[in-house]
């Protein structure tokens, strides 16, 4: 296990993805998974944890099965996890909205004392039907976390190169939680990195592995990049714990020396 320095730098910030597989339309099962991996975070000093897009159900397009309320199970081990260890967790959850038609593709972020705020995925897939079962959100979400500004995506949102721009004075760090299919991970690596060039700022997306219930593979690739686009920490392929350091200091080094964002 990467356990974090004994000597940080007083701006830093140790987060971690957790690559995970996920037992199909069952969050009972993932969930008994993933909390060992969350513990190990942690263990290994992480203030932010991440996890994927319908983390604990999968990528379903059958939300009579799967959404749960905004208190149900799989937000509520969210708001747990944060509490028992002591952090922010982040992961999405097919949720029922009373005030909508359809339920929302929801990215909840908790922290030690609950849930802080919200991010309903304002990109629906259509090319796997998700417009037809999920509504799409109308509202960003940016997140202070002891000093990081954090920006949350969900997986298509990625392509959306827009959205993060219109972040970008306001974020050191964007979070893409995703469900992103291994026949298209080169378009996942090359976005990601994409993002953290044109935004001088650090992006990190974490990936599913393993088949979901429509046979679909997923190789994770969950990655880290810095504000220049450099790779911090990557992982590929297997359930892991990925570690990184984010500063929002070099976040403002970054952007002082390189006036990009000021020529848009």
């Amino acid at each position: 296990m990467d356990l974090p320095p004994d000597v940080r730098n007083n701006s830093q910030m140790r987060i971690a993805g957790i690559q995970h597989d996920i037992a199909w339309e069952d969050p009972a099962t993932t969930m008994a998974a993933v909390a060992p991996m969350v513990a190990t975070a942690a263990a290994g000093g992480a203030r932010l944890v991440v996890l994927s897009e319908m983390f604990s159900c999968g990528f379903s397009m059958a939300p009579e099965r799967v959404a749960e309320a905004a208190d149900g199970p799989s937000t509520t081990f969210i708001t747990q996890m944060a509490s028992k260890h002591d952090l922010f967790v982040c992961g999405s959850v097919p949720t029922k909205d009373p005030s909508l038609e359809m339920p929302v593709n929801r990215l909840t972020v908790a922290s030690p004392d609950g849930i802080v705020g919200s991010y309903d995925k304002i990109h629906p897939f259509t090319l796997g039907g998700e417009h037809n079962h999920y509504e799409a959100g109308a509202s960003h979400l940016t997140v202070d976390i002891e000093g990081v500004r954090v920006s949350f995506f969900i997986c298509y949102d990625l392509r959306f190169a827009d959205h993060f721009w219109n972040l970008a004075d306001d974020t050191d760090l964007y979070v893409v939680a995703a469900n992103w299919p291994a026949k298209r991970r080169l378009h996942w690596q090359a976005l990601l990195k994409a993002r953290a060039i044109e935004n001088l700022a650090y992006v990190l997306g974490v990936n599913r592995v393993g088949a979901d219930g429509n046979n679909f593979a997923h190789a994770g690739d969950s990655v880290l990049h810095s504000p220049l686009g450099e790779t911090l920490a990557s992982a590929a392929e297997i359930e892991t714990v990925m570690f990184g350091e984010v500063d929002p200091d070099e976040v403002t080094t970054v952007r002082s020396r390189f006036g990009f964002l000021n020529d848009r």
